[in-house]
């Protein structure tokens, strides 16, 4: 049974379409990266899922019960950390945790789930006196209550500098090491690709893409990027000829190349060696999530068909780029 499945999913306000026949599923313990620009339908998407908003058609399944008929159901096994969250300025950050605690019938300890989170120094406090990251870091403890199946975080690097992001980061592994599964909205895409399993990209309210990183970097026929330290610095125009590599220029007293495969970095190297430089050293960048992302979402990538999110060929359940 997967964790999260949405069938033809779509949300309508007057004549705006916020989403518009999604087709997902996230499957038990996976980390799952869902990306789109400002409007695309994140937000919407994840308020249907928590009953925050009803859908106009089609359905939506939270780790086996209907999103809207058994809502009750769902809150009592997922942990929500949404973008734009309040705490309670009087409350400390121990009474915070406490709280969720009786709100969610559990039994966890409260200050091992603050210093989980890098907060117990601060637990006493009043959190109307926390900075954005410790009121974020607080936010993420009161979601991890009750050992939660189900973790939906929405932009949860907010405010967090590099050590509350190295926390998330191995909070998030931890959880879905443990069998939960995590929806994670995020614009932060270096967050999105260092824990996410997969990622959907929807724009304009429809599924782009839904794949691994890797799994895009292919489909999407995106370059890598190849740096060739040579001595002497040959002249870049007689490789730009070789099968598979694209423009290659000298940069910063390098060779810059790019290259669809290993292959056509292995020719590369292999005629720099081959010519009258001596090959001093390399290295290899390759697309970044943010490339991909752009790439889906201006059309450089058009008529590329979302891969059904539960791994099936089933044609019914992809859609075409759109953007």
């Amino acid at each position: 049974m997967d964790a999260i499945s949405i069938s033809s999913l779509r949300k309508t306000y007057g004549d705006t379409v916020a989403v518009d026949d999604l087709n997902l599923s996230v499957s038990k313990g996976e980390v799952f990266g869902f990306l789109g620009p400002n409007g695309a339908g994140k937000s919407t998407t994840i308020d249907l899922l928590l009953n925050y908003a009803y859908p106009t058609a089609g359905s939506l399944t939270v780790l086996g019960h209907d999103a809207v008929s058994e809502s009750k159901s769902v809150r009592q096994r997922i942990g929500v950390l949404s973008d734009g969250y309040a705490l309670y300025d009087r409350l400390t950050g121990r009474e915070h945790i406490e709280t969720a605690i009786e709100l969610k019938d559990a039994d966890d300890d409260p200050d091992a789930v603050l210093r989980r989170v890098g907060v117990a120094q601060a637990a006493d406090r009043p959190a109307g006196g926390y900075s954005k990251g410790m009121s974020q870091r607080l936010a993420l403890g009161m979601a991890l209550v009750g050992d939660p199946d189900l973790l939906v975080f929405d932009e949860p690097s907010t405010g967090l500098d590099p050590d509350g992001v190295r926390t998330l980061r191995r909070i998030v592994r931890e959880e879905a090491d443990h069998g939960a599964t995590v929806f994670f909205s995020s614009h932060d895409l270096d967050q999105v690709e260092a824990v996410c399993d997969r990622v959907a990209i929807l724009n304009r309210g429809q599924l782009v893409a839904v794949d691994t990183v890797d799994g895009l970097r292919e489909r999407l026929g995106a370059t890598a990027r190849l740096w060739v330290d040579a001595n002497p610095l040959p002249a870049p125009s007689p490789f730009g000829s070789i099968d598979g590599v694209g423009s290659v220029a000298a940069e910063d007293g390098r060779l810059v190349a790019e290259c669809e495969d290993g292959t056509a970095k292995f020719s590369l190297l292999s005629a720099i060696h081959d010519s009258e430089a001596s090959l001093v050293d390399f290295e290899t960048e390759a697309a970044s999530l943010e490339d991909l992302f752009t790439a889906s979402i201006v059309g450089t990538a058009e008529n590329v068909p979302a891969e059904d999110a539960a791994g099936d060929a089933d044609e019914s359940d992809s859609q075409e780029v759109s953007g």
